[in-house]
């Protein structure tokens, strides 16, 4: 109850709180106790505005606003008068009723106007985005002919060319080029290089878990897709473990702990990597097999 009545009054601003990580996030930070400002494309679409609202503390402490990606300047009235943002939301479908040409145009645009609400607001004291490991692949160059470094760390950046024959199609190279250039955007307006606000990047790994969500979320889908057969999820994994050399993994109760961490630590900034576990596709097959023989999991 202490902890509650320390971080009453507190607001934050979650981007896309109906999604997988942002619902999850919402309930974490209802549960400690925050005023929570959620967005969401559609407040008429019953079935996201009533998982949220049915959060304990709902009735107390969210507030939910109706705010496109698309719409970047709609997200100003959910971020006024919050002390952190959390950026979640990201484009994902086709742009043909936009004024964006692609979607990495429209996440690119999003991350510059949300960054600037936040600095127009005069209340927020960081932007937290939750970004992707796909924007941290160590290979050197476009065509990969110069190699990869030997590790992953905060300097690796997906170079915007790079193409990972024959899994990555242009719904995933839309997504790479998307969340690296976003976040890049998003870096830029860090008071550490000489910005106007604190900024801090986590870049997560395949986040799989719980879910609040009525259906599974993609994600989700693409961890196990070795036991589904699902031909494109698994082709999503194994793009992964070209991009990365493995496939970093991580729970969705680490990444929104990790998210709020990166808010309530003083000292954070910049960009961080995310992920509790670095495999391979061969050996999340082989660990399927051993403890769940029933699925017959294909031996290649």
């Amino acid at each position: 109850m202490e902890l509650l009545r320390e971080k009453n009054g507190r607001r934050v601003c979650v981007t896309g709180g109906a999604g997988y990580i942002g619902s999850w996030l919402v309930k974490k930070l209802l549960e400690r106790g925050y005023i929570v400002h959620a967005t969401l494309r559609n407040l008429d679409d019953v079935s996201k505005v009533g998982l949220l609202k049915g959060f304990p503390g709902a009735e107390e402490r969210l507030l939910l606003f109706k705010a496109d990606i698309y719409k970047p300047d709609e997200f100003e009235s959910a971020i006024q008068g919050c002390e952190f943002v959390f950026h979640v939301a990201t484009p994902f479908h086709n742009t043909h009723d936009t004024q964006y040409k692609n979607t990495v145009e429209a996440a690119v645009a999003g991350a510059r106007t949300i960054a600037m609400c936040c600095v127009r607001s005069e209340t927020v004291r960081r932007l937290i985005y939750t970004a992707s490991v796909v924007s941290a692949s160590p290979i050197k160059d476009d065509d990969g002919r110069s190699g990869s470094k030997d590790f992953i760390d905060e300097t690796c950046w997906t170079p915007l060319d790079l193409w990972i024959s024959p899994y990555t199609n242009g719904y995933l190279k839309a997504y790479q080029d998307s969340k690296t250039l976003a976040e890049k955007e998003i870096l830029s307006f860090g008071k550490e290089n000489g910005g106007a606000l604190e900024v801090v990047t986590l870049a997560s790994g395949l986040v799989g878990g719980d879910t609040v969500l009525w259906f599974t979320p993609t994600s989700v889908q693409v961890l196990v897709s070795q036991l589904t057969n699902c031909e494109p999820h698994y082709n999503s994994l194994k793009y992964l473990e070209g991009l990365l050399g493995k496939i970093p993994l991580v729970h969705i109760d680490d990444v929104c702990e990790a998210l709020i961490f990166c808010m309530e630590n003083p000292s954070v900034h910049g960009r961080i990597l995310c992920a509790s576990s670095y495999v391979s596709s061969a050996e999340i097959a082989s660990y399927y097999r051993q403890h769940y023989p029933q699925f017959h999991v294909k031996q290649e």
